[in-house]
């Protein structure tokens, strides 16, 4: 049985990463106000990116990973800039230092 590893665009332009067996009724869930919690008060949802697994423990893995990710991240993955993604991984640890 295969499974899915998804991401909505939620009203307020936020990401939810989402994984499931059966994608038709849970996109209808989370439209419906039966989603997770997160998506219930960020109506109306929008299906942005998807991919399918052969085993569930592999969408779970996927999700997982990706609810990691930055926004900057996810949008790379979205547009499928694939190539982009490693560079979106490194930290950059000069912004994050107090100035002087």
């Amino acid at each position: 049985m295969s499974a899915f590893t998804y991401i909505l665009r939620c009203a307020d332009g936020s990401y939810y990463v989402g994984s499931t067996r059966n994608l038709e009724k849970r996109l209808w869930e989370h439209s419906n106000g039966m989603g997770a919690e997160y998506t219930k008060r960020r109506r109306p949802v929008e299906l942005v990116w998807q991919a399918e697994h052969e085993h569930v423990g592999e969408a779970f893995f996927w999700e997982k990973r990706i609810q990691g990710w930055s926004r900057a991240k996810r949008e790379a993955l979205i547009r499928g800039e694939y190539s982009a993604l490693p560079g979106l991984a490194k930290k950059d640890f000069e912004r994050r230092r107090p100035s002087t």
